[in-house]
């Protein structure tokens, strides 16, 4: 094990899984972040519920291709400080602390990609900071504005507050499981009362698995807003006001090889660290908003890719906001949509998920 330092308060250690491990001090936040290759840097930010090892199947490939990669426990998982306060997880602070990383790592800039919640930090970093953050790729959510993740038929630009719309789209007999997972403590006694059975039922059910081999998914960027919005009303992710979030669980038979590959993993951090902290980007979504007010109506300026999945929940409710691209993201290249898989598509489909990413760095490199 070696053990180097470089600038603002960075420590960097060669550890046994042969990634460079740093810790990064952002004023009192302390950032975990895993760091692998030399040259421009490519920082990869993880969603709900992950961490830095989801881009397992990515890391090694794009720092091949001669880049920098950083692939942070973002602040509130893993081995990064889980402050209390619900205000330390106003987006803003997780793009500062994405900021830091590139600095604390000898960079000017970078190439920002997230998937999930970190699709929404990854869309406002390079919405917020251009100068800074000079690409983006947004998987799973594309840009939605002030409002983080755009819902078709209801609001996909963020022009109101989310709890808002969250109460609008549930109507008066049930909860958005936003709302519901911001309640303090719902979420979080669910999967502390069997912390495996609630992971593996929440990847599960969010991927391709439950849909069989021979389903052909409709083209998700092609669903109408009235579509998206009765979809969402009449689907799981809307819950009966007396139910759990995984009473809508679909449990496997057998678990496929790409939940098999990591899900001890997955269990072995969540049960160490719990769920509130990483709650918290929920719960401060209110808060986010109203921080994102001056930047409403200012397009991203950068060029951007949005990587999303046929079967994927998260693209579909996205299709207005993609359709809108070419005003809100003018930089965009053309949209790419992978078949046969869900949500966790950097784990159900690496292979082509990262040849999307390194297609779309080889084009910045071409610019």
């Amino acid at each position: 094990m070696t053990v180097s330092t470089a600038p603002s308060r960075t420590e960097i250690v060669r550890e046994a899984d042969g990634y460079d491990h740093a810790t990064i001090y952002n004023g009192e936040q302390r950032l975990h972040v895993v760091v692998r290759g030399e040259g421009p840097l490519v920082l990869l930010v993880h969603g709900f519920p992950e961490a830095w090892f989801c881009w397992r199947n990515q890391i090694d490939a794009i720092a091949a291709a001669g880049y920098t990669v950083a692939a942070p426990d973002m602040r509130g998982y893993g081995r990064s400080s889980k402050p209390d306060a619900v205000e330390d997880y106003i987006v803003t602070k997780l793009v500062d602390d994405c900021a830091v990383m590139v600095e604390a790592l000898g960079h000017d800039e970078a190439t920002i990609m997230g998937h999930d919640w970190g699709a929404m930090v990854a869309w406002t970093a390079a919405w917020t900071r251009p100068e800074l953050f000079t690409a983006v790729v947004g998987m799973s959510v594309p840009f939605g504005g002030r409002g983080l993740i755009p819902i078709g038929g209801v609001d996909s630009f963020g022009t109101r507050r989310p709890s808002v719309v969250q109460r609008e789209i549930a109507g008066p007999d049930k909860l958005f499981y936003q709302e519901y997972w911001s309640k303090p403590g719902a979420l979080e006694s669910e999967f502390e009362t069997d912390p495996r059975g609630f992971l593996r039922g929440q990847y599960f059910s969010f991927s391709g698995g439950p849909y069989p081999d021979d389903f052909q998914a409709p083209d998700p960027l092609a669903t109408t807003p009235s579509q998206i919005a009765e979809q969402i009303r009449n689907g799981g992710v809307c819950m009966d006001l007396d139910a759990k979030f995984s009473d809508g669980h679909v449990i496997p038979e057998a678990d496929p090889d790409w939940l098999a590959a990591d899900l001890d993993d997955y269990v072995r951090e969540f049960t160490r660290t719990g769920l509130r902290a990483p709650l918290n980007w929920y719960r401060a979504m209110d808060k986010s908003w109203e921080e994102l007010a001056p930047f409403e109506d200012k397009p991203v300026e950068v060029p951007a890719l949005f990587i999303g999945a046929d079967l994927d929940v998260a693209t579909q409710w996205g299709a207005e906001a993609v359709a809108a691209f070419d005003r809100t993201v003018p930089q965009h290249r053309p949209s790419v949509v992978l078949e046969k898989c869900g949500h966790w598509f950097s784990r159900e489909r690496p292979a082509e998920t990262t040849a999307a990413m390194l297609d779309f760095l080889a084009g910045l490199e071409q610019r």
